[in-house]
């Protein structure tokens, strides 16, 4: 999980909530950055990690720890994609004056405010598919869907399958489970109703955070999810930009590709990072 650029190791770990593998030396995926050795992590209660409960932010924060402990890593570079970019955020803000945290990367996880316009409407369509009972075809039509958005059968396949268990009849549960989805929803809404800029203010290590250039093509009868989503991601574009102008550890950023841009361009998102991790100061 570390190696060696000129006299210092640099580590990159990154925690995800839709597909990984657990730091056991197997292979990371595309989206690693190229040339820096990474460990991957699934979050609690999704892939193959098992639940916790209660799901909040400083129990997860604290999970991440014991398993960069037990890897012998006391330093890392964060990164995480959607949810796992917000986690990415909470494990620097809870390790101040780069303790523990080298840096962190965001790939695009931003949320709201429970009283946020819509927000209501939103989360009822998410936990409508939470612990889903889906058909035994659930990985085929997930893999025909992600083809839409340019994206490798393999690698959708491995996604879909992390992102779910199998069931003894060949039928699928969706990950995470109902219960826990309504936590992270609620942990979710928490650190939405502070605002962008409140909430990156108590991150003081150097923040990579990238935004979505293109929104995914809504499915039909979605189309007000679309408006939804374009009109918080202008809001967090305006939030950015103006702390990028303020805060010199903030690195603001867009990549020409949708939502799940590990999947969709991950040679591009390994590039973001690596150049990124490469560019940080070098310890006193």
């Amino acid at each position: 999980m570390s190696m060696t650029m000129g006299a210092t190791a640099l580590n990159w770990f990154c925690c995800t909530a839709s597909h990984g593998r657990s730091p056991t030396g197997t292979p990371p995926p595309p989206s690693s950055p190229p040339g820096i050795a990474s460990s991957v992590v699934d979050l609690p209660g999704h892939g193959r990690s098992p639940d916790i409960s209660p799901w909040t932010m400083p129990t997860v924060v604290r999970h991440l720890a014991d398993t960069l402990d037990a890897h012998g890593v006391p330093e890392a570079v964060v990164v995480g994609h959607s949810l796992g970019g917000m986690v990415a955020v909470e494990y620097a803000r809870a390790n101040p004056n780069h303790a523990r945290a080298r840096a962190a990367v965001n790939l695009d996880g931003f949320w709201w405010g429970r009283e946020y316009p819509g927000a209501d409407r939103v989360s009822e369509a998410l936990l409508a598919s939470a612990g889903a009972i889906a058909p035994s075809e659930y990985i085929e039509e997930k893999v025909l869907h992600a083809a839409r958005l340019g994206i490798p059968a393999d690698r959708a396949e491995a996604a879909a399958r992390a992102a779910a268990r199998p069931l003894p009849d060949g039928k699928w549960q969706t990950l995470p489970q109902r219960a826990t989805a309504l936590e992270i929803r609620d942990e979710l809404h928490k650190l939405g109703a502070l605002g962008v800029t409140t909430w990156l203010d108590g991150a003081d290590c150097p923040l990579l955070l990238v935004q979505a250039g293109r929104r995914v093509p809504p499915a039909p009868g979605m189309e007000w999810f679309d408006d939804f989503s374009t009109r918080f991601a202008q809001e967090v574009s305006g939030e950015l930009a103006a702390l990028s102008r303020t805060r010199p550890t903030i690195t603001v950023t867009r990549i020409d590709a949708t939502h799940p841009m590990n999947l969709e361009a991950p040679e591009a998102v390994a590039t973001l990072v690596a150049d990124f991790v490469r560019g940080l100061p070098q310890p006193s």
